[in-house]
């Protein structure tokens, strides 16, 4: 069985490729404000874990709303950040690349507060994975640390902060601003290891 990661070069996929070692990685570039931050975070990970890093890209700014990208949040959208059915898209492109490589299985870094968003829970994964192994290529997918807290994930990782803090969280820019919910976790995820650490 050969396994993959969709790596975004946040603190969950970076914890989780940590931990879990896989075959390969990919990181997307679909148009999201970020991605040159992302891939630099991504790349720096992989190579110094000696795992293949895919890096694809597909512009689909123009479909994008909210802090990712340069649209307004549509009326409909849970919070600032919401891309409509990103997670199902970079799903499907990471499989798309990763079968040519001979994958089996990819998994994903969504946390248990990924749950606010309905792309981000259990039964999202399950649908995706029954659809995946529907199709020629048969691809699971797994999500390790679906039970888990972005903390709780870092701790069973055992990464080091060398390479946990190359992670990018800021969903406005390829530097981080300080003022999204992508940076509030980060900072509050450190504080947390940090207090925790020395308590």
């Amino acid at each position: 069985m050969s396994k993959g990661i969709l790596l975004s070069g946040g603190m969950d996929s970076i914890a989780l490729i940590y931990w879990k070692q896989p075959d390969m990685a990919f990181t997307i570039d679909y148009g999201q404000k970020p991605a040159q931050a992302e891939i630099r975070a991504s790349t720096q990970v992989a190579k110094a874990l000696n795992i293949p890093h895919y890096i694809i890209s597909a512009d689909c700014s123009k479909l994008g709303s909210g802090d990712l990208s340069d649209a307004a949040s549509l009326a409909l959208s849970p919070s600032p950040e919401w891309w409509p059915y990103r997670n199902q898209l970079l799903i499907t492109l990471a499989c798309m690349k990763g079968i040519a490589h001979g994958m089996t299985e990819l998994m994903v870094g969504s946390v248990k507060t990924d749950g606010f968003h309905s792309d981000g829970t259990s039964g999202f994964y399950d649908r995706l994975n029954n659809l995946l192994s529907y199709q020629e290529g048969n691809i699971k997918l797994c999500c390790p640390a679906i039970d888990l807290t972005t903390v709780e994930l870092i701790r069973q990782s055992k990464i080091p902060a060398s390479l946990l803090l190359w992670a990018h969280s800021c969903h406005t820019a390829n530097f981080p601003c300080g003022h999204c919910r992508g940076c509030y976790k980060y900072l509050d995820v450190v504080k947390e290891l940090y207090e925790q650490s020395h308590t």
